[in-house]
């Protein structure tokens, strides 16, 4: 499993994003965080942004699917795409991941 990030300007844009990705098959799950403040240089000017960090969980087969939507669809110029290989997941998230997902159990 992957866990991959992305930041967005608006909640709504975060939300938009993450109903997107789980609703094509992309992701198996999606989070919405926020607002984070993030400090970087734009242009060789430091810059400050409130925004939304998009916390998204994928299985292998899907990563360069959801990697091509999500850098599709973004808004900003160079988003932020960050993507890690989980070293351990739980075994029943995992199956749980691994049947398609049809919602989350409570």
């Amino acid at each position: 499993m992957y866990v991959a990030w992305t930041t967005l300007a608006t909640r709504a844009d975060a939300e938009k994003l993450a109903a997107e990705v789980v609703a094509r098959g992309l992701a198996v799950c999606a989070q919405v965080d926020g607002p984070v403040t993030s400090y970087y240089l734009w242009q060789g000017r430091p810059e400050r942004a409130e925004e939304y960090r998009l916390s998204l969980k994928c299985l292998p087969a899907n990563i360069a699917a959801l990697e091509t939507h999500v850098l599709s669809h973004h808004p900003y110029e160079v988003p932020e795409w960050l993507v890690v290989r989980a070293e351990q997941v739980g075994e029943k998230y995992l199956s749980w991941a691994n049947t398609g997902p049809t919602n989350l159990p409570l």
